[in-house]
């Protein structure tokens, strides 16, 4: 099985109006663990030995991070058959709450969490540092990988982005933190450390999850979505499942987190290789085909990375496999031509349509403009 992810570079396109990542396909690696339950909400991470600081304590580490971690709340409608009367029966609805925990990402409003925390939700909110609570929207689903992303709009709200570390390089015995809501126990802190690597659990729509980090930080049903932290207080991974073991349910010191690196840059695209549109510049011939950049910034292996924008599979009907393809099919081209671009796009229920868009070329610009991702 193979994992997408996206390599960033810039490149000055369709009147250089685009900044593109190439999506490109490697091997998963990983060793099958025993069986493992998926709670409502249950956190997991590692850390970095090699980049900690060794001068924070987990009270140091918990007043600079507990800020940017929510409590997230999702309505759900459960179905239930009813019993036959009188009167018939059936099908009914019936409204119920799942509850976990997601982690302030950017300035922007953009919150990272479980999608197992959101399946199903008809309604999410977000409960931020001193009680404040606002309305989320879903704007990202990757079921596969068990990640969600969320939106909620910024003005007014003292946001506390944390910031994204490292899991290449987490050892097992490094020392690591969780924050999260078990059992609705806002911002809890637990500690532990890294007791295993490579380790492999089942998402929500049953594709396995790999390279996955073991910690015996305890968490609970409430804590997925939440990060774990390493020494310096970076978010090393998005804890989601533990292992459970007699009737409880609850921790066994056996808890699993996606790791960070994997977690924004494996996207779930529907293709191995193409360019993942980043950003879009206003009044230039992209824009006004009507290519969309992404919605949301996230940090990769290579960098800033927009995601939820459209993939380029095409130039003329020639597939984009690679940045040189996309830059020598367009270079070869000459201001005033008219190209075909296409395309693939979200349709906003975790799928992707196909289109194709015409491109009337002008001249390139000596330099790439300043792009920015788009705010969502």
């Amino acid at each position: 099985m193979k994992r997408a992810f996206v390599i960033p570079f810039i490149a000055a396109l369709l009147g250089g109006g685009v900044v593109v990542a190439v999506v490109a396909a490697v091997g998963d690696l990983g060793q099958t663990s025993k069986s493992v339950t998926t709670v409502e909400a249950a956190p997991i991470a590692p850390s970095n030995a090699s980049t900690q600081s060794k001068g924070l304590t987990p009270h140091d580490i918990y007043v600079k991070d507990a800020p940017g971690v929510v409590f997230v709340t999702s309505t759900i409608v459960q179905k239930t058959e009813s019993p036959f009367n009188l009167f018939g029966g059936g099908e009914s609805q019936r409204q119920g709450q799942a509850t976990g925990s997601g982690i302030v990402i950017n300035d922007n409003g953009t919150i990272l969490t479980n999608y197992h925390v959101v399946e199903s939700a008809i309604k999410v909110t977000v409960s931020l540092e001193k009680g404040k609570t606002v309305d989320a929207q879903v704007v990202g689903k990757d079921p596969s990988n068990d990640l969600a992303v969320l939106h909620i709009h910024p003005d007014g709200l003292a946001l506390h982005p944390l910031t994204l570390g490292d899991s290449s390089g987490v050892q097992v015995g490094d020392p690591v933190l969780a924050i999260g809501n078990p059992f609705d126990l806002e911002r809890t802190l637990t500690t532990g450390v890294i007791s295993a690597l490579q380790r492999q659990i089942t998402a929500p729509n049953g594709f396995a999850i790999n390279n996955v980090l073991q910690t015996d930080a305890p968490i609970n049903p409430g804590n997925s979505g939440g990060p774990l932290l390493d020494a310096s207080g970076r978010v090393i991974g998005i804890n989601s499942q533990i292992e459970t073991g007699g009737s409880g349910g609850g921790s066994v010191g056996i808890g699993f987190a996606v790791p960070i690196d994997g977690s924004l840059s494996a996207l779930n695209l529907p293709v191995k290789s193409g360019a993942l549109v980043q950003s879009v510049q206003k009044g230039t011939p992209a824009e006004k085909a009507g290519i969309k950049g992404g919605t949301v910034t996230g940090s990769t292996e290579g960098g800033q990375v927009g995601v939820g924008g459209d993939i380029i599979v095409s130039i003329d009907g020639k597939a984009v496999n690679s940045s040189e393809d996309l830059a020598n099919d367009v270079s070869s081209k000459k201001p005033g031509d008219t190209v075909t671009v296409g395309l693939l796009r979200g349709n906003g229920k975790g799928g992707y349509e196909r289109k194709t868009v015409s491109v009337k070329l002008t001249s390139r610009p000596n330099s790439v403009p300043n792009a920015s991702t788009p705010e969502g």
